[in-house]
């Protein structure tokens, strides 16, 4: 199966993923979960009611000393070809927690990567919306665990912003500690906040087929014909995300 055949080859990627440069450190030991409320663990994985799940999933599981060594590979399986992705869990232990858990709970199969940004500061694609309308997620929120050691993006003269580099993966929030489920693949070097936590690299093979995506650019509309943010003009469906190993 095609399937197969990436996860097999996805060994080799991780055998590479230090070249990718992740950075970051494991959080504290805690202990105890309340399933009434937030897991009592070091990740603290919280429920938002005000914000139900855009597909039904569990909390993740929050262990007193969540893994913090290692690589994780998983395969999106799209409509475009294979994305596979090296997740690492020194760099953010909470978040590949909780993308694992998502992903063997069949939370992303049958979803849209719903926005491709193409201005020259930003080239991501972002996906992660059972919904599609870039306002779904899993039903609970977790911290941040922000990058460390970014270079300054040289086109900001203030220095606020860093180099999000080509190949890394990071998660999409709508402010401080509001993580979930969608995350975006970064296809040319982009100028962010370090707001965003990084949780691993997509391998070369997976950035050929987000190249396809985006070279096949923006949804136009009436109001612009020619648009540098939207839905991507190839839609993108992840069939199948699967855990490699």
């Amino acid at each position: 199966m095609v399937v197969d055949r990436w996860c097999r080859g996805a060994v080799v990627a991780v055998l590479l993923a230090g070249a990718l440069g992740f950075a970051g450190s494991p959080p504290a030991v805690a202990g105890g979960t309340d399933p009434a409320g937030p897991t009592g663990g070091p990740c603290a994985y919280t429920p938002t009611p005000e914000e139900p799940a855009a597909r039904p999933v569990p909390l993740p599981p929050d262990p007193r000393r969540t893994p913090s060594r290692g690589h994780v590979s998983v395969l999106l399986h799209t409509n475009l070809g294979p994305i596979p992705l090296v997740l690492d869990r020194a760099a953010a232990p909470c978040t590949v927690q909780s993308f694992v858990h998502l992903v063997r709970h069949r939370f992303y199969d049958r979803t849209i990567c719903h926005r491709l940004t193409a201005y020259p500061t930003l080239l991501v694609l972002q996906c992660g919306d059972p919904s599609g309308t870039g306002e779904g997620g899993p039903g609970y929120r977790y911290r941040d665990e922000l990058p460390t050691g970014l270079p300054p993006a040289p086109t900001d003269p203030t220095g606020a912003r860093r180099v999000y580099a080509r190949g890394v993966l990071a998660m999409a929030n709508a402010g401080p500690d509001t993580n979930g489920s969608q995350f975006f693949l970064v296809y040319g070097d982009s100028a962010l906040r370090p707001n965003y936590s990084i949780f691993g690299g997509v391998t070369p093979a997976g950035l050929r087929t987000v190249d396809r995506v985006a070279a096949g650019g923006v949804t136009p509309t009436e109001e612009d014909p020619a648009p540098l943010d939207g839905p991507p003009a190839r839609r993108t469906e992840i069939r199948t995300a699967r855990v490699c190993f």
